[in-house]
């Protein structure tokens, strides 16, 4: 039987099981390596959030009438060539929004705190030598949030515990209590803590640039769950270096699975490999999900969740 499935992403093992048992799935990578006349009978595409779905690849998939996500993010997926050719999309959102918003706590805590430095310092036999040095209160702050959406929205509930103070950026004002600046400079330059919750796109490329870490200034952090093409990485090394800004925690990257050289070497970063919704409960939650889009597909139903627009 031909494949009429084609997967593209590395994805958890408890999803690639059941996508293997329940479907004709074909593996290869988001070139479309080894398609050969399979390219013909594929169907479906089983992508995940960091997957690049190019035009090219669509072109060479003639009977491709569906793209589904492992991950709330997709903007890596080539949309308007998807729409050109009815070709459906599918995320799993939601499910991940308290794991993201909890991990965005930690990274928080985490960098103010100086957790992982603290970790070595006791490892290293150097608590011995005298206590460590201060770090970053964070009850009472200031918090930016630089994206409201389901995600921004509870890391906003986390921090109101707390008792921190709360701003946000976003193309439009939103029905909350919290202050509102259409210029994320301009939040910057308000907040102690900037946390990026926004998806990536050419719209969000690089929104947090040299200018914007130099309005968060020198007792400032940035914190970034959303997408690393959101951050000039290079320009936030060059902040951390220089101590223009007091530190950053980093759970995505501009080129994952390899973040910035200049980041590398500092103590005033903290760095996670994109694990932010990685928890048992989660990743099988966003697998149900995956696998309920591909079965409505297949069977002639609507689709649980597909991309807003």
């Amino acid at each position: 039987m031909n494949a009429n499935v084609l997967k593209i992403a590395r994805l958890p093992d408890m999803l690639t099981e059941r996508l293997f048992a329940d479907f004709a799935v074909l593996d290869s990578d988001e070139q479309g390596s080894g398609l050969g006349e399979g390219a013909a009978h594929i169907r479906a595409l089983v992508a995940n959030g960091e997957s690049k779905v190019t035009r090219e690849l669509l072109a060479r998939l003639p009977a491709l009438k569906i793209i589904v996500v492992f991950g709330v993010g997709y903007d890596g997926v080539d949309v308007a060539a998807a729409r050109e050719r009815g070709i459906a999309v599918t995320h799993t959102p939601d499910v991940l929004t308290d794991d993201v918003a909890d991990f965005a706590m930690a990274l928080l805590l985490g960098i103010a705190r100086g957790t992982a430095p603290a970790d070595r310092f006791v490892r290293q036999g150097r608590w011995a030598d005298g206590p460590i040095a201060f770090t970053r209160k964070v009850s009472g702050a200031r918090l930016g949030i630089i994206g409201l959406g389901r995600i921004g929205r509870a890391i906003a509930r986390r921090a109101e515990g707390f008792g921190m103070s709360i701003a946000y950026s976003g193309r439009t004002r939103q029905a909350v209590e919290y202050a509102w600046y259409a210029d994320v400079r301009q939040l910057a330059a308000q907040v102690d803590f900037l946390v990026v919750a926004v998806g990536g796109g050419a719209q969000t490329l690089h929104l947090v640039d040299a200018q914007v870490l130099a309005a968060l200034g020198p007792q400032g952090y940035l914190i970034n769950v959303g997408r690393g093409s959101v951050v000039d990485e290079a320009a936030l090394a060059q902040a951390l270096v220089t101590r223009q800004l007091a530190g950053a925690a980093l759970d995505v990257f501009e080129d994952e699975p390899r973040p910035h050289p200049g980041l590398l070497g500092l103590d005033n970063v903290l760095l996670t490999p994109h694990m932010a919704s990685a928890t048992w409960a989660t990743r099988r939650a966003m697998a149900d999900l995956t696998l309920a889009n591909l079965s409505a597909f297949f069977d002639g139903q609507p689709l649980p969740t597909p991309i807003p627009g």
